[in-house]
């Protein structure tokens, strides 16, 4: 039987870990750690230098928050790095100041996120379901928002976007102004 141990550290930004196995009686295997090492890299599509990115956890958490919130900037790696980055400075700063994991790891989250919550594809893909459930396929809704996002962009930059946009009055009125948007374009055929 292999029994492990793992340790996580924040390094230069970015989360290591190690893995202890050992194998009672028989001693730990450092073969196993090899081998799992190289099935547990996560790669990301072709950075603009045809090298994979790797992700450090939050780079990862918000690669795969942005793959379901926002769509268009799931593949921007500076980004990406960038705000994982802060996010672990910002942990191993709280952690430095006495805060606990928890808190720490909370800090680091809303910062990952911020300026995030409010997604222009989810709400397009909220209209579609909801103003349009007989003309388009629930399944179909979310192709058919990206290929609507650019083109409803204009409408999007007439709102003041932030985290807590969808709870203010102004939500209703980009609702229905992407609702009627929306319907002339199916109309015209996209």
């Amino acid at each position: 039987m292999i029994n492990f141990a793992t340790e996580i550290a924040v390094v230069n930004g970015l989360f290591c870990f190690t893995v202890d196995f050992s194998g009672g009686a028989s001693g730990g295997n450092p073969e196993h750690l090899s081998h799992i090492y190289q099935h547990t890299k996560i790669y990301n599509k072709m950075n603009h230098k045809n090298k994979p990115t790797e992700f450090s956890y939050y780079g990862l958490y918000l690669q795969n928050y942005l793959r379901e919130n926002h769509p268009d900037k799931a593949t921007d790696t500076d980004f990406i790095t960038t705000r994982a980055d802060q996010a672990a400075e910002l942990y191993e700063q709280s952690r430095r100041e006495g805060a606990t994991p928890d808190g720490a790891q909370e800090l680091a989250m809303a910062a990952l996120v911020s300026g995030l919550h409010f997604s222009p594809y989810n709400t397009i893909v909220e209209v579609l379901w909801n103003e349009f459930e007989n003309e388009v396929e629930p399944g179909y809704a979310q192709e058919l928002a990206l290929q609507l996002l650019p083109i409803l962009q204009s409408a999007f930059a007439q709102y003041p976007l932030s985290d807590d946009f969808a709870h203010s009055a102004a939500y209703n009125l980009l609702y229905t102004e992407l609702t009627g948007a929306i319907s002339i374009i199916t109309e015209d055929g996209i």
